[in-house]
């Protein structure tokens, strides 16, 4: 017999952490809205992001990691704001009810939740094309929050991790290694990163969209330029191997982490000075960080090659009402 709703969240959803229920969750799954305790001394920071069927994860992908990555990407727009995740939302629509892939979304969903200690205090569940919609919440302590605004001319401009491997893991489809395609399907937001980086940078953006386009959101919030080295570009071994195999040593080796996008790493600028204080702070941390480029007076985006020379780009990021440009 098929489950209903109400016995579709009692069994999958109705799930109590690792860690016990947050003491901020003073009522949580089970009525008609959570209620959610926030202290005086934070500030309250929400994002919310949709994962469609075919747009964010191919139909061949495993429903752990479906059920992982559509909470990690919110965890990472948390971590761009410097914010300590907290509770989640969640509304899910499915094409029918099988057990099996809602076991495996469930446990990977929850074993990203018990990480971070965050809670899932309520949602919705319907029927319909495969669809899910996590909205995130995480706390910040008053008027420390990172944000895209706030870059000035002469910060360094750096990147966590290393980028690329999910673009190429999603071109390479089925042939993709094993480490390129588990930077694709299980992203890791850098939560520890967003911590550590309040007060030392200027301002902050997750990648998700290719980081020409994200970087240029941070740029625009002030009217400014930059100049990035692409030669400094962090790649891993996994990636450079790949490009040894296809024979291109500029094109896609500069190209795809420049805009292929589902990277999910931070981008942030760090006042002149400050890069030592930085990188002692990051360094112990998964990831890590690399320096790319300066932010310049005035608009517009420029790279460069070690000689000097000015590398074009072929693309610019991910937009979903545009072809991929």
């Amino acid at each position: 017999m098929a489950l209903s709703e109400f016995e579709l969240i009692q069994r999958y959803f109705d799930y109590q952490p690792a860690a016990g229920s947050r003491d901020d969750v003073v009522l949580g799954i089970g009525d008609d809205a959570a209620i959610l305790a926030v202290p005086d001394d934070r500030d309250l920071v929400v994002c919310m992001d949709t994962l469609v069927t075919g747009v964010h994860f191919p139909e061949s992908v495993t429903a752990d990691a479906i059920g992982h990555k559509a909470l990690a990407v919110n965890l990472s727009d948390l971590a761009a704001m410097g914010a300590e995740p907290a509770w989640f939302t969640l509304s899910l629509t499915l094409p029918d009810a099988d057990s099996q892939w809602l076991e495996l979304f469930a446990q990977g969903l929850f074993a990203l939740a018990d990480r971070y200690h965050v809670q899932l205090v309520g949602g919705d569940v319907t029927r319909g094309p495969l669809n899910i919609t996590v909205q995130a919440h995480g706390l910040v302590p008053k008027g420390r929050a990172l944000k895209r605004s706030g870059a000035a001319v002469g910060d360094r401009i750096y990147v966590t991790g290393t980028l690329g491997d999910a673009g190429l893991a999603l071109q390479q489809g089925s042939t993709a290694s094993a480490g390129l395609r588990q930077r694709l399907d299980y992203p890791e937001p850098r939560i520890d990163a967003g911590l550590a980086l309040r007060g030392l940078v200027s301002a902050c953006i997750d990648i998700s969209d290719g980081l020409l386009a994200d970087l240029g959101h941070l740029l625009a919030a002030d009217g400014l330029g930059a100049i990035l080295q692409v030669d400094d570009l962090p790649r891993s071994q996994d990636f450079l191997a790949t490009m040894e195999t296809l024979g291109d040593s500029g094109n896609l080796s500069y190209n795809v982490p420049l805009s292929a996008g589902d990277d999910y790493e931070l981008c942030f600028t760090v006042p002149p000075g400050q890069g030592a204080e930085l990188e002692s702070a990051l360094a112990a941390l998964p990831g890590s960080c690399t320096a790319i480029g300066v932010i310049e007076q005035g608009g517009g985006l420029r790279c460069q090659r070690q000689d000097g020379s000015i590398w074009q780009p072929a693309a610019n990021g991910y937009q979903h009402f545009r072809a991929k440009i």
